[in-house]
């Protein structure tokens, strides 16, 4: 083989060297095309319980990430796949931490937390923030948020929390962030299935007990209202009132309107419903007027959050026992079998 001369491979190196720079150009160029093109599909304030929704449609027993600024400065994040939606207005979410996880310190003190919901792509990064020790941000590139919280890019959805609430879940805090700003991307969410990360997830069938399925759901729904109920009882408030602050949760309604649509999950509101409530301070508004809309008080609001966070925890607790997937799959299976049943309008 013919050996180059000393010139011909200074040449070839220089040729070289323009080739990679011209590859590392295109690549950043593609990169800022793509960060443009999310930024016009983000929506980074809250802009109406719709948009809102769209992104918690993002989550579907997919996976997240938490992350939150320590006190001494440090970042901090964790997997978690305990998210929930709690209220549409004022938006707020929560998920729950063990008391026995490295960062559970940082969290339990912080004014701000992010969540992100991962992209079908973002398999690495999960893993990497499921292990323990080890610094998990290093080589990323980070956004700043609320309280310089770290945000990671790339995800089907982000939302950047102010902590509202803690509770005590035994082994575990609950916490409920209202949600100051989102964004979502067009992107498929990261979900478990099977033991195994996927786009999408699937099963192909399942067995059940001999037995009703209306006797089945009946045992269901006693379990997960479990705990809901004892707390309800200690505060003296009806499951069918505990569904009317549910409703007023998501928007003001009339006390005509809950009850029609109580109606279809066994539930009944009536006068002597609103004066209770009223009674108690947790609903105002033209109360002898069941056409009028009611509200929830500030008072109203913080007891409607606690419940609905006992409620999600009790859920999170029974989904433990299943794997993901299977999770997941009874609560597809359950929303087609309520597929004809209407659900409380939002703006």
């Amino acid at each position: 083989m013919p050996r180059l001369k000393r010139g011909s491979r200074g040449r070839h190196r220089r040729d070289a060297a323009r080739e990679r720079a011209r590859h590392q150009a295109k690549a950043s160029r593609s990169r800022r095309a793509q960060a443009r093109h999310e930024s016009e599909i983000a929506m980074t304030i809250i802009n109406g319980s719709g948009d809102f929704r769209a992104a918690l449609g993002s989550f579907a027993t997919g996976v997240t990430i938490v992350t939150t600024r320590a006190a001494d400065g440090k970042d901090v994040g964790m997997t978690a796949n305990s998210f929930n939606s709690v209220s549409l207005d004022p938006p707020m979410v929560l998920w729950s931490i063990g008391k026995n996880a490295l960062s559970q310190p940082a969290f339990a003190t912080a004014d701000h937390f992010a969540v992100h919901i991962l992209a079908s792509d973002q398999e690495e990064l999960s893993n990497r923030f499921a292990r323990r020790g080890e610094d998990k941000f290093a080589g990323l590139d980070l956004e700043r948020g609320p309280g310089d919280i770290p945000l990671l890019g790339g995800c089907a959805a982000r939302f950047k929390c102010r902590t509202a609430y803690r509770y005590e879940g035994g082994d575990h805090d609950i916490i409920v962030g209202e949600v100051l700003e989102f964004d979502h991307f067009e992107k498929k969410p990261l979900l478990f299935h099977r033991g195994k990360y996927s786009a999408l997830a699937g099963v192909s069938g399942a067995e059940f007990a001999d037995s009703s399925l209306g006797f089945l759901l009946a045992r269901a729904q006693f379990a997960v209202f479990k705990d809901v109920r004892s707390e309800l009882e200690r505060l003296d408030i009806s499951l069918d009132q505990y569904f009317a602050l549910a409703a007023l949760g998501a928007k003001s309604m009339s006390a005509q309107d809950i009850h029609r649509h109580g109606s279809f999950y066994d539930r009944s509101f009536g006068p002597a419903d609103v004066e209770k409530l009223e009674e108690r301070g947790l609903v105002e508004g033209e109360t002898e007027r069941l056409d009028a809309d009611l509200k929830l008080t500030a008072a109203g609001r913080q007891t409607m959050v606690r419940l609905l966070a006992i409620g999600k925890d009790a859920e999170a607790t029974l989904l433990a026992q299943f794997e993901p997937w299977e999770g997941q799959w009874l609560k597809s299976a359950m929303d087609r079998l309520a597929s004809g049943m209407p659900e409380v309008p939002v703006d």
